[in-house]
């Protein structure tokens, strides 16, 4: 019995060290990218650390170089090492990454133009209207006869966009309550789940002899946030570093039309531990400085109609995710008197293919102007790009709340890639 223990630990032992191998590899293998971003002209240091091999699939022998020789077409690359990537061509490469023979993912290689974004760092007002009324809550109806009605009950759900009314599109939210209120039986086209369903709801007459179906909905939301950057050729924006949800579903904000605007900061709430704090704006609402396309996770994208805004501002090259390193740097961003800073930062920590991109890195604000007028990041600071060796690499996006000097930021490069999916 006792032989029989000794060799059951003996075995358990055996087990878990090989899964202290065995995990992180496969968690490495979970979290590899499907695709690897390049600037023409520029070395690319790239470090996996998983025993792997990449296979090259391309004709193409003028497109990459890997550890300074011309790559070819089934040429492996050992991924337990550093690999040096270069091209001064733009276009792609794929390659198949396989353990111990079993190709297990592909990775699409592109190669990027070696271009400039003007860095912002401005305080902006920003509305966006829904595509149809958004659905926040349900509840119930007095009727006529006293008795309580609940209409809407198991057909509707909160998060549902609802697009049109016995056949009429949803605009607003006064256009719903016309549609209700003109009508006793509802036939609905929505939105739900990225899905488009059909369903009826029956109104019922309340006491004040208007019809009703027992909702709350949200048309429109606005509030303040900081510009990124802009493309000096193609006049497109990038802000937040994080998509709009709703504040009751939580759910992404579908654009119908948005713009962003000028705005005033007129006071700044601190941050404190357990409470973000916030810049407070006035929105010139009558003062456009572009119109809103796309709403996505990683931010809120557009084009500039305000040429004056541009004008004297200058642009600098980006950063891909490669090149940023631990240690200082600096954001821009509006606190006051409507005029853009530069704070020093640094950089904590980097997480090149976190399964988040709006958390890619974690920052923390160790310049005492800023520290004393907020204590650190604060609500309508998200999109205040982040500067590293001259170059634009990022967006603040997050404040961690117990930690008001410390919060996460973007890569650039996937707030590029965000604007060019639209």
């Amino acid at each position: 019995m006792q032989k029989l223990n000794k060799k059951f630990i003996y075995i358990f032992f055996i087990i878990l060290i090989s899964l202290m191998f065995i995990i992180p590899t496969i968690i490495n293998f979970i979290f590899f990218p499907s695709q690897i971003n390049l600037l023409a002209g520029n070395t690319h240091k790239i470090d996996f650390n998983i025993p792997a091999v990449a296979t090259i699939v391309s004709d193409d022998e003028n497109i990459l170089n890997i550890n300074n020789k011309p790559s070819k077409n089934n040429e492996n690359i050992n991924l337990n090492e550093t690999v040096y990537l270069k091209s001064n061509k733009e276009g792609s490469v794929n390659m198949q990454v396989s353990l111990m023979g079993i190709p297990l993912k592909n990775v699409t290689v592109s190669v990027l133009p070696n271009m400039e974004l003007i860095p912002c760092g401005d305080s902006v007002g920003v509305r966006i209207d829904t595509q149809g009324v958004m659905v926040l809550g349900l509840g119930s109806v007095v009727g006529e006869d006293g008795k309580e009605y609940e209409p809407s009950k198991n057909i509707l759900e909160p998060g549902d966009m609802i697009l049109k009314i016995n056949n009429k599109e949803i605009d607003s939210k006064e256009t719903l309550i016309n549609c209700i209120e003109n009508n006793t039986t509802l036939n609905m086209e929505i939105k739900r789940d990225n899905e488009i369903k059909n369903i009826t709801v029956n109104c019922v007459k309340g006491e004040d002899g208007k019809n009703k179906i027992g909702v709350w909905v949200r048309d429109s939301t606005q509030g303040i946030g900081t510009l990124t950057y802009i493309n000096p050729k193609t006049k497109t924006f990038g802000s937040l570093g994080h998509g709009i949800v709703d504040v009751d579903t939580k759910e992404i904000m579908e654009v119908k039309d948005g713009k962003i605007m000028k705005s005033n900061i007129v006071d700044i709430k601190k941050g404190e531990k357990g409470s973000p704090g916030e810049l407070v704006g006035s929105i010139k609402k009558d003062e456009e400085l572009g119109i809103i396309t796309n709403n996505t996770n990683v931010g809120i994208y557009g084009k500039i109609t305000n040429d004056d805004f541009i004008y004297n501002k200058k642009s600098i090259p980006i950063g891909l995710k490669d090149s940023v390193e631990i240690g200082p740097a600096k954001i821009l961003c509006n606190i006051e008197d409507n005029v853009v800073e530069e704070y020093n930062i640094e950089i904590e920590s980097i997480n090149k293919y976190n399964i988040d991109d709006s958390k890619s890195m974690v920052i923390k604000i160790i310049d005492e102007r800023l520290l004393n007028k907020t204590n650190g990041i604060i609500q309508g600071m998200s999109g205040s790009p982040i500067i590293q060796n001259g170059k634009i690499i990022g967006a603040v996006t997050h404040v961690f709340v117990n930690e008001p000097s410390k919060g996460y930021g973007i890569f650039i490069e996937n707030m590029l890639e965000a604007e060019k999916g639209q």
